[in-house]
């Protein structure tokens, strides 16, 4: 799938098992995977907030996750339940948050969120949204329109899919992470067949409609959503760019 020396000399060492299993994978796959490199599909991946009503090809979509599926976890548990709308439920999803956050309905979300930030994290917070709403030519007084696009975020931003990712609460955060990674191998993954992606907090608000739609009967709780599927660049928030701090913001290398 991508072509960075390392990756490639995994595959293709013979007494490789990882090699046979990615081999046995491609062979019985219809679709030929793509050549773009990790880093490209890195600085590819964007958040995308208006999608084409475009069905992505089965077989195409089953490879997508298939990708996805080789993330690591902590003692491979691979502990992410996810599960995919489209079609009829997608729209039956769509019309009952929609109508919950309409109403006024409270969200009751299966895990807490810290919606506030401070210091420079409050910062990037800004900056982030600025960058969105200067795109889709809201004002900062625009309160009417700041509502239409935070509505935006449960009509899935048109999406003709949409995933809702869980994990069984007895994990805890550390597994978590697992699940999060699990995420950015899907997003990346999908950037290299051109489709593109929004994962959203916002789905974790109304969790009992998707339990209900899935009819899921075990522990799992929903930690968050990720709309994707083929962008439609003439939707003004896809011109949307945000930036990244230099990496001495974050990192600290030390020898002694």
């Amino acid at each position: 799938f991508f072509n960075d020396t390392a990756t490639t000399e995994i595959y293709t060492k013979p007494s490789s098992a990882a090699s046979d299993v990615y081999k046995r994978q491609v062979a019985e796959s219809a679709v030929t995977d793509p050549d773009m490199s990790l880093i490209d599909a890195i600085y590819g991946r964007r958040s995308v907030r208006g999608f084409l009503d475009k069905e992505i090809p089965k077989d195409v979509l089953n490879r997508v996750f298939e990708i996805a599926q080789k993330s690591p976890s902590n003692c491979n548990v691979q502990p992410w339940k996810v599960y995919v709308a489209s079609g009829e439920l997608k729209e039956r999803l769509k019309k009952q948050m929609v109508e919950k956050v309409v109403s006024g309905v409270e969200a009751n979300p299966d895990y807490p969120y810290r919606s506030t930030f401070e210091n420079e994290y409050r910062k990037r917070q800004v900056e982030c949204a600025v960058a969105l709403y200067s795109s889709m030519d809201i004002g900062r007084d625009d309160k009417e329109g700041r509502m239409r696009a935070s509505l935006r975020n449960f009509e899935f931003f048109d999406a003709p899919y949409i995933a809702f990712i869980g994990m069984d609460p007895s994990f805890g955060t550390t597994v978590a992470l697992d699940v999060g990674m699990w995420a950015q191998s899907l997003m990346l993954t999908m950037v290299s067949f051109g489709i593109h992606s929004c994962p959203m907090g916002t789905m974790r608000n109304y969790p009992n409609l998707v339990r209900d739609a899935f009819d899921i009967q075990d522990d799992t709780q929903i930690l968050f959503g990720i709309s994707f599927g083929y962008e439609d660049a003439d939707v003004s928030a896809n011109n949307t760019r945000t930036t990244r701090e230099e990496i001495s913001a974050n990192i600290t290398f030390r020898s002694s």
